[in-house]
């Protein structure tokens, strides 16, 4: 399927998680060519949605974003971000920033309010459907944090998952992890890891919330996607293993015997900000024919910081 969501960078500033599934895990991950870093982890996720009201319950109330916003963007700025997001001229929008200041190094969410409806990536929360899937959110109390989003109404998945992770020196530690349900049927993945593992991304001592600290898609053709951004943006293949799901108790909720391909890349040594793939083998996945970027509902654009903008570019033409 190759890279479906736009891709942005900025110049001059500075789903799911990677833990054991049911069954299986052999890695294929091979060496990759060494090259020069061209860019920094995830910096910002893209979501246009068309209900303010929603998208502030989920991301403010329940996974504990702050808010910004409506941004005021002057007129030249606005066109120049309506050719550069390829946004139609009749429909408009309102910017809101979502951050988590007190976690630095955490990704944020530009959330677009569009003042016209548009359709959505996805057409229901099933995780065969491709495209864009999910935002993680490590924090220090799991349990606690699927009880706040069931009780602000979100649904999941599945019920919260909790298993073990084999470390290489033969000891385990514990997971805990829900994929909920969120507005434009975009997902949210709260996980933690305990026995004195390192969540996978900043969290805010005062509160024990974190994220987003990386983002997840669903692809038919891993192997492109995963050329693209390890030659044009120089990140690496961190991991790459093939998984086989033993019945619908898991996190994704797929049919019994699913075999999937689960990759993982980072920027060059960067220690969250990552991104996710998982790539079907043995089911088929979905698509409601809409595509997967702006101005269409839900996750649509991903933003990376680069070295070289120039140097970015004639990769990309080069590919």
């Amino acid at each position: 399927m190759g890279p479906v969501l736009r891709w942005s960078w900025l110049l001059g500033v500075a789903l799911m998680a990677p833990a054991a599934l049911p069954a299986g895990g052999a890695d294929r991950c091979q060496p990759q060519p060494r090259r020069r870093a061209a860019s920094g982890p995830l910096h910002t996720v893209t979501v246009a949605t068309a209900s303010l009201a929603e998208s502030l319950l989920f991301y403010r109330d329940g996974l504990g974003l702050s808010v910004t916003g409506p941004v005021w963007v002057d007129a030249q700025t606005r066109a120049r971000q309506r050719t550069l997001w390829g946004m139609p001229n009749d429909i408009g929008w309102d910017l809101y920033l979502l951050r988590r200041p007190d976690a630095p190094g955490a990704a944020s969410i530009r959330l677009l309010v569009l003042d016209a409806p548009t359709p959505a990536i996805h057409s229901s929360w099933s995780a065969l459907q491709r495209g864009p899937f999910s935002m993680g959110f490590p924090n220090e109390d799991q349990e606690a944090l699927d009880a706040k989003m069931r009780r602000l109404g979100f649904g999941s998945l599945n019920v919260i998952e909790k298993y073990t992770v084999p470390r290489r020196d033969g000891t385990v530690y514990p997971i805990h992890e829900t994929i909920f349900n969120g507005p434009d049927f975009v997902h949210a993945v709260g996980i933690y890891r305990g026995d004195g593992m390192a969540q996978l991304g900043p969290v805010d001592a005062a509160t024990g919330l974190g994220g987003p600290a990386y983002s997840a898609q669903v692809v038919d053709d891993s192997d492109a996607m995963l050329a693209f951004l390890t030659g044009v943006l120089g990140m690496e293949l961190r991991s790459d293993r093939t998984w086989k799901s033993a019945g619908t108790e898991g996190a994704l909720n797929v049919p019994d015997g699913t075999i999937f391909r689960f990759s993982i890349v980072y920027a060059m040594g960067a220690t969250s900000g990552h991104l996710l793939f998982v790539d079907y083998e043995n089911v088929a996945s979905l698509s409601n024919g809409v595509a997967p970027r702006l101005p269409n509902r839900g996750i649509g654009m991903w933003t990376f910081p680069v070295t070289d903008l120039d140097e970015v570019l004639r990769r990309a033409t080069d590919k």
